[in-house]
């Protein structure tokens, strides 16, 4: 499927999360705390400064924001430091105040596209939604992911990483005192939200919440455009105009596991394409890859490689039952995460006993899923918080 209009193919890229792999070069920094010796545990917070949350340039919103740099675990287990924002309503509202921790679609492998770059300049693609949760009087932490907006590349779909980086953000906005003046306490209630790459890392968290941070009290999860089989979602992308997200996430992969040297599989149009996005965000990185195929860029297919083959099912979704009930959701028509992948998801999780909500989105496609989802998303968990018995249709 085509993009229909210019203004339609910024919105379908911008928003966004695919997966797969192909080629990549700079692996991520496992730890690089600006502090000396780092911080002590995941979770533990390593800087903060104070930062403002503007949906729109200048937009007032009632809250006060800080950037953090918080303690987290790198897929093979080894601590680093991610970056994210934490936003806190003004209200007056006593504690102990809901917490969302949020993961944000696609948005680029650059610094420079990280959401807690985006949110004082009111350029952050998501800010609108998680708006929607701020008006509600419940405090967001917004996790920037490994790499992004950190030394080292982003490691863009590895999913073990992703959901750590969730986890750790709840953990971290729990333990900022500025949030705890506003009721962000371990008390508080906590929800896991988040669509396409966002889908990936919050469907991770919810998996991993019960082994690895089962402190948090997490209520449940509100998840969509779920990439939960990436060999799936890169077949079905290459060589369309979703093609260069491919090309973004195997640098992603290749960040996590730099024993997979991609660099030797990359032709010359490979190696200039890859260095080009490494240092662009979603609408740019996307045109540059647009419908390209993955045999244009290398010298042998790295997907039919073991070592390739076995990293990305390290990533699939649904190998384990999340312990809090979930809201899972997927456009019939989504043209850049197909929807069998997202039933796949819903059909696994239920045969292991988890307590799963699938809708299906019957009209839209990709970006529209999230907006139109976003508001009954966010009720649901409202449902979730208010101790109502959480519904399932496995």
């Amino acid at each position: 499927m085509h993009p229909r209009t210019p203004l339609r193919w910024l919105a379908v890229t911008a928003a966004a999360g695919l997966a797969a792999a192909t080629l990549a070069t700079t692996p991520a920094h496992a730890d690089d705390t600006g502090a000396p010796g780092g911080a002590a545990a995941p979770g533990d917070i390593v800087k903060t400064e104070p930062s403002a949350f503007h949906p729109l340039p200048g937009q007032p919103t009632n809250t006060r924001a800080w950037k953090i740099h918080y303690r987290s675990t790198t897929a093979k287990g080894e601590p680093n430091t991610v970056s994210g924002t934490v936003i806190v309503p003004q209200d007056g509202r006593p504690g102990p105040r809901p917490l969302i921790t949020y993961a944000v679609g696609t948005v680029g492998v650059g610094d420079q596209c990280a959401p807690s770059a985006g949110f004082p300049r009111g350029t952050a693609l998501e800010a609108n939604l998680i708006q929607q949760l701020t008006l509600r009087g419940w405090a967001v932490v917004v996790t920037d992911y490994e790499g992004l907006g950190t030394p080292g590349d982003h490691t863009y779909t590895v999913g073990r990483s992703a959901g750590h980086a969730v986890l750790d953000a709840a953990r971290a906005a729990i333990r900022l005192p500025e949030a705890g003046l506003a009721g962000v306490s371990a008390d508080s209630p906590v929800g896991i939200m988040g669509y396409s790459q966002g889908g990936q890392a919050t469907s991770w968290a919810a998996e991993l919440h019960g082994s690895y941070a089962p402190e948090l009290k997490v209520k449940g999860t509100a998840t969509g455009g779920v990439p939960g089989d990436l060999r799936k979602v890169a077949a079905f992308n290459d060589g369309s105009y979703g093609a260069g997200l491919i090309f973004m996430a195997a640098i992603g992969q290749n960040a996590a596991f730099p024993e997979l040297d991609l660099e030797s599989y990359l032709n010359p149009l490979g190696t200039s394409l890859i260095g080009a996005l490494r240092t662009s965000c979603v609408a740019d990185g996307s045109v540059l890859g647009a419908f390209k195929k993955i045999s244009d860029v290398t010298t042998k297919n790295p997907l039919e490689q073991p070592d390739w083959r076995q990293r990305l099912r390290e990533s699939q979704v649904g190998t384990r039952a999340p312990d809090a009930p979930v809201y899972l959701y997927h456009a019939l028509a989504d043209e850049l995460i197909p929807y069998g992948v997202g039933k796949q998801v819903r059909e696994d999780w239920c045969a292991q006993g988890a307590r799963v909500e699938w809708h299906t989105i019957p009209l839209g496609e990709h970006v529209s899923g999230v907006i139109t989802q976003s508001p009954l998303a966010a009720q649901w968990l409202a449902d979730r918080f208010a101790g109502r018995p959480a519904p399932g249709n496995c």
